[in-house]
């Protein structure tokens, strides 16, 4: 039987790359877009903490209303605002990093996180860093953030941005012996093409989460 999924995301680039990752599978996705919340809360001081909560659980419920079978949220600065323990749904919600820090927390060598946004590293990271705690699992881990990059992607200069991403990842390959993942969905193409040219593996959080979405859905059937 096919499955509905409803996909929450920050921006409408990250739709692209959910709808290839999930186009050889029986699930219809459903997907849902709001830019004008992180802009709030970056840049207008009287949006506070509890204004943005209260929007995203707003955005959850109104979801799951919708006869999905399961919540994707895409973006980590989104994940970093969920409360849920103030939701009342049956709806599972998937976070699109969990899968992903499962993947980084079971590596024993050093390596090297990668992001663009600068907005979405905190969050990220102290998200990750309470997973591993969780779980018991020690990290040697080296954040980086590839600067004057992420506001391509939001000008809609997409060839440029993965041009600028890519020069990157080749560089970093070439002076480092660490393994090497990218945190954000938007850095996927690129990540991808220079594991493609170069044989060295670059984990996104796309590749963890097909598996783990697939097995979400139908592991009750």
């Amino acid at each position: 039987m096919k499955k509905r999924l409803g996909c929450l995301h920050a921006h409408y680039s990250n739709i692209e790359y959910i709808e290839q990752a999930f186009s050889s599978f029986e699930i219809e996705l459903i997907h849902f877009v709001d830019p004008a919340l992180m802009s709030r809360v970056t840049t207008d001081k009287n949006f506070g903490a509890s204004d943005a909560q209260k929007k995203v659980k707003e955005q959850i419920e109104w979801i799951a209303q919708c006869k999905v079978d399961a919540i994707l949220i895409t973006c980590t600065n989104y994940i970093a605002i969920l409360q849920e323990d103030q939701l009342s749904i049956p709806v599972p919600i998937i976070k699109i990093d969990e899968p992903y820090f499962a993947y980084i927390c079971n590596i024993q060598q050093p390596q090297t996180i990668l992001f663009t946004n600068p907005a979405t590293v905190e969050g990220t990271v102290e998200r990750l860093n309470h997973y591993a705690n969780a779980y018991k699992k020690s990290l040697d881990l080296e954040i980086v953030v590839i600067e004057n990059t992420f506001d391509l992607i939001m000008q809609g200069l997409k060839e440029k941005y993965n041009h600028e991403v890519s020069k990157f990842l080749n560089q970093m390959i070439k002076d480092e012996n660490r393994v090497i993942s990218v945190a954000q969905l938007s850095m996927v193409d690129a990540a991808r093409k220079v594991e493609h040219e170069t044989s060295k593996t670059i984990k996104n959080p796309l590749d963890t989460l097909v598996l783990h979405i697939v097995n979400q859905l139908y592991t009750s059937e």
